[in-house]
């Protein structure tokens, strides 16, 4: 339990000390921002910053900081490291900055943003990406929720269409159309912070009652590999926890609120904050899942045996052994408000980037209704996909966009005259997890055998390569600007 407490406290020190440094090496200021310039009482609402807060986190939190460490706990408390370290210096920085940029940008998407920094191309390849990745995003998080309240529904004892999945699922892509069609203020505006404060409460029972209980929460040290299948920890564990350490998904979520702030000096709470929080929602359920679940020969076997029957059902036995019956209701009714109040941001923010790309005008409802209609009905065509398979093509994705968008960060700093290596440097890191994974994945290239042998050498390798190559980029940058 040493090293759940210790983790904790690092990512709490971390929001006022890291993050500090990475809110003055960008700089925010006084100028009017797009909120208050631009404000057109659709999309580019102001806020107050506790409502940004809480907005923010449920858009970013959605399964992956609940799904997504349960996962990672398969390789047993390792996985601690990589949500604390990774939260404080790339997703906390990949948040901020993906917010901060759009802000300086009235409000862009992330695909226009990448275009300004990386080029066109890059600009066309993140369009189609980013709206690609929300959908499918869009997806898990009707899917998922469905899952769950059948699951619900049929551990308190309903039978006949409230046990339909494909009812909730309807139910789900209904509300969707409501969120992503009106004024974010209308529904997003009132309702998400009391869901926010219900998701902060659901992971504090969690992680309370895990304690108090007297589950034993496994020690980080001595530094061991407790996956059954004995999948290596590099790249796979950094690919499988991605919203609770860093996220590509977020940098399509911040503009949304950067549309919404009406001064720059709240971006420290509301994006690096907000991430932080979710990294801390990541640890307690990781905690969680590494205690609750028996560990045979040193291998997280019960965790894997009861994952295999469902997540779904792993998320209620979690919710129902830390709290206790009426305590898994509101952790269940919780986790399944978390992972909607994603899907409908990331078809809102599919909507705003494809908007943004043919500059179309959203204050029109013709124009908002011409985009939202088939974004929703993709929606439908993949859920009806293998929800594994969605979400493994999620999960590589989204990490590989999150790369991306560090890079740009690092070019945007560059560009500045400011630290770039803030942004370089985890970018190098995210690099070499992603190209690792691709080369070495069936989802990508097949799992051709010479490629697979030496993935994680050129993943690095590339990673590696393009670290130099920034280096010099930058220092020829700085000679010119003399």
């Amino acid at each position: 339990m040493i090293s759940f407490l210790l983790c904790l406290a690092i990512l709490i020190v971390g929001y006022f000390v890291y993050g500090k440094i990475v809110d003055n090496t960008f700089g925010p200021d006084d100028r009017e921002t797009p909120a208050v310039r631009i404000n057109d009482g659709v999309d580019y609402v102001v806020m107050p910053q506790w409502k940004l807060f809480l907005v923010q986190l449920l858009n970013i939190a959605g399964l992956g900081p609940i799904f997504g460490a349960m996962q990672g706990a398969l390789w047993g408390p390792v996985v601690f490291l990589w949500i604390t370290f990774g939260t404080i210096f790339a997703g906390g920085v990949h948040d901020y900055f993906s917010g901060m940029m759009s802000e300086r940008n009235d409000g862009a998407s992330i695909a226009e943003i990448t275009g300004k920094y990386l080029g066109p191309v890059m600009q066309n390849v993140m369009r189609v990406f980013s709206v690609v990745l929300l959908i499918m995003v869009g997806t898990v998080f009707a899917v998922g929720p469905a899952g769950l309240i059948v699951e619900l529904c049929s551990q308190s004892g309903a039978s006949g269409v409230l046990t339909s999945l494909l009812f909730w699922l309807i139910i789900i892509l209904v509300y969707y159309f409501i969120a992503t069609f009106i004024s974010i203020d209308a529904v997003i505006g009132k309702i998400y912070p009391i869901f926010g404060i219900c998701l902060i409460i659901m992971a504090i029972g969690v992680g309370v009652g895990t304690i108090a209980r007297g589950y034993e929460i496994p020690e980080i040290f001595p530094l061991r590999n407790m996956h059954p299948a004995g999948t290596s920890i590099f790249p796979a564990m950094f690919i499988s926890v991605a919203c609770g350490a860093c996220s590509g998904f977020h940098s399509t979520q911040s503009p949304i609120m950067a549309r919404c702030c009406k001064s720059e000096k709240m971006s420290h709470m509301v994006f690096y904050g907000a991430m932080v929080c979710e990294g801390i929602i990541a640890l307690v359920w990781a905690a969680a899942s590494c205690a609750l679940f028996p560990i045979e020969g040193g291998l997280m076997t019960g965790l894997k045996e009861a994952m295999a029957v469902g997540q779904s059902g792993c998320v209620y036995n979690i919710c129902f052994t830390t709290m206790g019956g009426f305590g898994a209701i509101l952790a269940m009714l919780g986790v399944i408000a978390c992972p909607i109040s994603s899907g409908d941001t990331a078809f809102r923010s599919a909507r705003l980037t494809i908007a943004d790309a043919l500059k179309m005008d959203q204050k029109s409802y013709k124009n908002r209704l011409i985009l939202t209609i088939p974004l929703l009905a993709l929606g439908v065509l993949v859920s009806q996909l293998d929800y594994t398979s969605i979400w493994n093509y999620f999960a590589s994705t989204n990490q590989i966009l999150a790369a991306i968008v560090l890079w740009t960060a690092a070019m945007y700093l560059r560009h500045e005259g400011k630290n770039a290596y803030v942004a370089a440097l985890p970018a190098t890191f995210m690099s070499a997890v992603t190209l690792s994974f691709v080369f070495g994945s069936k989802l990508y290239l097949g799992g051709i055998p010479f490629l697979a042998g030496i993935a994680t050498y050129l993943g690095v390798g590339i990673a590696a390569v393009m670290l130099i190559a920034f280096i010099a980029t930058a220092k020829k940058g700085a000679k010119a600007a003399q």
